[in-house]
């Protein structure tokens, strides 16, 4: 078809814009697509305004945008093109994206890749060509008579060379009759907004994957991973329970605890298990300021105790009941001149 007739075909004058030819594909797809017309004319008419509008577009160079070839990232996949979509649209693909929960609250690029199916362009979808003439299996009725038992008259069938509209065929070459072409692969670099929650929908808009072929674009459903330490809040707040040795918590010793971003050294104090780390937690919304992460500390004694451990224990034991000063020490002194006091009177009581 020289391209004078493809645009006549379109009922368009030669040179009309991009927007115009969209137009009316648009406007004689929707009248002569064989799902929405079941005139035995409607496959030849659709299979002429499909390879007008791609002639069109080979001749004027496949219109294609620059700005829409960057490639990009997410989980593999086998996905079908949406039959219904046109050559001139973008294919709408439906996915899910798996993402960490450092991914979801730092924000990432993920690379999406996949396979589309597109619809046969030549045939529109339907794997055959309406040729001159009626069916020969039918004889154009579009019904065929198997014979029974002994010679006797069968019942009628729909004749499956024609599908019924008694009208010839021809198996169409370009996709071997089944109506789709050959799956291809696509790759996409989409970037991942900070703060995206578990069931957030996400939108991707076209991407040029390929000259000749229809743009992509993606509907995301974010599902961020359970994680082995942290819990999620519904205000941002992370929560981390940490184990700790308790004997290291005893001694206000320093210990470094898991974050978002990394391990942070926390000064632990024997009189406190909960610590709040300002900032540290979940971004509060998308693209929000961070929440913040509580520490639950868990301090963990051995079951029991070695030789060693007795006697260090021992030690630890006279040294703080030793006069010296200390608060321990005045408290615990204290404590016993008045049981000793107690255990005296309640002595004299009892003679």
């Amino acid at each position: 078809m020289i391209p004078d007739n493809a645009y006549a075909e379109l009922g368009l004058t030669p040179g009309a814009s991009e927007d115009e030819v969209k137009a009316a594909w648009r406007r004689l797809a929707s009248q002569w697509h064989p799902d929405r017309n079941r005139s035995a004319a409607a496959i030849s008419r659709m299979q002429r305004i499909n390879q007008a509008i791609e002639q069109i577009r080979q001749s004027d160079g496949g219109h294609d945008d620059p700005d829409e070839r960057d490639e990009a990232p997410v989980a593999d996949a086998d996905v079908h093109a949406d039959a219904a979509a046109s050559p001139a649209q973008a294919r709408t693909i439906s996915r899910k994206v798996k993402l960490t929960l450092e991914e979801a609250a730092a924000g990432c690029i993920k690379a999406l890749r996949g396979k589309l199916i597109d619809r046969c362009t030549l045939c529109a979808g339907a794997g055959f060509r309406v040729v001159a003439g009626v069916c020969a299996e039918c004889n154009g009725r579009g019904a065929v008579r198997r014979s029974a038992w002994f010679g006797w008259s069968g019942l009628s069938t729909r004749c499956t060379a024609c599908g019924g509209d008694g009208v010839a065929r021809q198996g169409c070459d370009a996709c071997n009759a089944s109506g789709k072409l050959p799956a291809r692969e696509y790759r996409m670099n989409v970037r991942i907004p900070h703060g995206v929650r578990d069931g957030d929908l996400l939108h991707v808009g076209q991407r040029r994957q390929s000259a000749g072929h229809p743009a992509v674009q993606l509907n995301l459903r974010v599902e961020v991973l359970p994680h082995a330490l942290f819990e999620l809040e519904a205000d941002g707040t992370v929560r981390c329970e940490v184990p700790v040795d308790g004997f290291a918590w005893i001694a206000n010793r320093a210990i470094d605890v898991p974050t978002l971003t990394g391990m942070q050294r926390l000064q632990l104090s024997r009189d406190c298990l909960s610590y709040r780390l300002r900032g540290q937690g979940f971004p509060t919304e998308r693209r929000g300021p961070c929440g913040d992460q509580v520490v639950e500390l868990a301090p963990i004694f051995p079951e029991r105790l070695g030789t060693d451990q007795e006697i260090l224990l021992d030690q630890l034991i006279a040294a703080s009941s030793a006069p010296g000063g200390s608060v321990a020490a005045t408290r615990l002194g204290d404590w016993r001149r008045a049981l000793h006091s107690w255990e005296q009177g309640r002595a004299r009581r009892s003679r």
